[in-house]
């Protein structure tokens, strides 16, 4: 890739980085838990049958499906 690629790339994310600014936004960087990783899988499966096999699970997955907004 040539220098003046790059620049030019820099130029035009810094430019639109600075509109952003210019409009009262700041960045950011969030770390989220990788979904894809087995770990997650194992945990979630671990959690999704403890919330399952709770003896509020009816009374929790009410109040799951009273906040949750499906467009409905």
């Amino acid at each position: 890739m040539s220098a003046n690629r790059r620049v030019s790339t820099r130029k035009r994310v810094g430019d639109y980085r600075a509109r952003l600014r210019a409009q009262g936004m700041r960045p950011i960087q969030v770390w989220v838990p990788d979904v894809r990783s087995a770990e997650f899988a194992e945990q979630a499966r671990i959690q999704g049958l403890a919330a399952a096999c709770s003896p509020s699970e009816r009374e929790d997955q009410a109040f799951v499906d009273a906040i949750t907004d499906w467009g409905e």
